[in-house]
């Protein structure tokens, strides 16, 4: 399999994970302001995992960009990445519809946190199939932000029990940190062709 075919089917999924975000928002019943601010959580919830999604779109178009084979194992972690991005419509919709209560901002913090592993365990396929000398070996380095990712997924877990708004600071922190799409690859790649 080419890796454009790979990209193209897990740029599909991602479409419609964010499709069935979108649907879940469902229109209100009246037509006073107040009933639009009832949603107001859900709305939060969606723009929170749409930039979620984006950034994992995104990082994931330049990590296979990187790429010069496909193995495998390689379609299935892509595999294991799209199933926990997959999750991320129920996830949103829970916490949004309860309004960022505790169980729901939980188990939000853990889809985000299995994501992110399963993200990595991609970006550690791809390596060892590429080799350590591969393009993605060097753009990402030390990984430093992979792994403060997974940290703050931990704490924003553990905070959620307590504060929920926390958490929420949490993951809306560590979106931040991936906002900017990851420059390291295009770096890389750049020298590799002079």
């Amino acid at each position: 399999m080419s890796k454009g075919r790979l990209e193209a089917f897990s740029d599909g999924v991602i479409a419609i994970i964010i499709t069935i975000m979108v649907l879940e928002m469902k229109v209100p019943h009246g037509d006073h302001w107040k009933e639009v601010l009832s949603l107001a959580p859900i709305f939060l919830s969606y723009v929170l995992s749409f930039v979620y999604v984006g950034i994992y779109w995104n990082n994931h178009h330049h990590m296979l960009h990187a790429c010069t084979t496909v193995t495998g194992a390689m379609l299935w972690a892509n595999l294991h990445l799209l199933f926990w991005l997959s999750l991320f419509p129920f996830a949103t919709g829970w916490m949004g519809e309860n309004h960022f209560t505790k169980a729901p901002t939980s188990l939000y913090g853990v889809v985000l946190l299995m994501a992110a592993i399963a993200y990595y365990v991609l970006q550690q396929t791809i390596i060892r199939a590429q080799g350590q000398d591969s393009i993605l070996k060097k753009a990402i380095g030390r990984d430093w932000k992979g792994k403060l990712s997974l940290v703050l997924y931990v704490v924003a877990i553990v905070a959620a029990l307590r504060s929920t708004w926390v958490a929420q600071g949490i993951f809306v922190l560590v979106a931040l940190i991936w906002l900017i799409p990851d420059r390291r690859i295009r770096r890389v790649l750049e020298d590799d062709s002079d």
